[in-house]
């Protein structure tokens, strides 16, 4: 989940820890806080207004998924984006929503193909305006074919294995055909529609292929966000 950083308050009837695991989340996602920068407990405990117990536990969630750097003695660092999770993200996120296109496509439910439709209307208004708003609509319009397949627990899983994807979506924006990308969802939405499984599967590998198109370039522009400077981009 990417949540909106401009209502970022705690729910003081929820567990703090998870909660701000989901904001550090989406602050090193959306490029906030930057590869290699250092991170300190007490700065965040005081931002959040809570103790810092919280933010260790969050700290320790985000070092497992591979977003976070913890050095003994020495402090917390958001770690640079790994071209190789990059990579393997992208194919793990290839296989598994192919498959849910393809299975949505066997029987197509009306209710879905009219919400799929509205959310391309509101991606097609924001593309020229607001181009990092279109990465959270997308994310939008990607998991709701997965709660539609009936599998929304899976799309959690993937969010940890597409961490470092989404890092240089959010990097790349600018890099991104982004009326390429709203033109693709309508073509994958207009395959479940008619009911054509292998045309959806295949449109949407298609689609989930596009960062490897913007990836070298990100890589040479921003090669300071990248571990060891960037490096040969190979599709798994």
């Amino acid at each position: 989940m990417l949540l909106d950083l401009n209502d970022w308050r705690l729910n003081p009837r929820k567990a703090v820890a998870p909660q701000l695991r989901v904001i550090l989340r989406s602050r090193i996602v959306r490029n906030q806080l930057k590869p290699s920068s250092r991170l300190s407990e007490s700065d965040l405990a005081k931002e959040y207004q809570v103790s810092r117990q919280p933010v260790r536990e969050a700290f320790i969630t985000l070092e497992h998924e591979g977003l976070l750097e913890i050095r003994p003695q020495r402090g917390t660092f958001v770690k640079p984006i790994d071209v190789n999770s990059v990579l393997g993200g992208r194919f793990v996120r290839e296989a598994f929503e192919a498959d849910v296109v393809h299975n949505l496509a066997q029987t197509p439910d009306t209710s879905l193909i009219k919400e799929l439709r509205s959310q391309l209307k509101e991606q097609a208004a924001i593309a020229d305006v607001n181009p990092a708003k279109f990465i959270e609509l997308d994310e939008v319009f990607h998991e709701t074919l997965a709660i539609a397949a009936g599998i929304e627990q899976a799309w959690g899983y993937l969010e940890a294995v597409k961490a470092q994807m989404d890092r240089v979506r959010f990097i790349s924006f600018v890099e991104f055909p982004i009326h390429t990308l709203i033109a693709q969802h309508g073509q994958i939405v207009d395959k479940i529609e008619e009911g054509d499984a292998d045309a959806a599967e295949r449109s949407m590998r298609r689609h989930l292929k596009e960062i490897l198109n913007s990836l070298p370039r990100i890589q040479q522009l921003y090669p300071q966000y990248f571990a060891g400077g960037g490096g040969k981009v190979n599709d798994p």
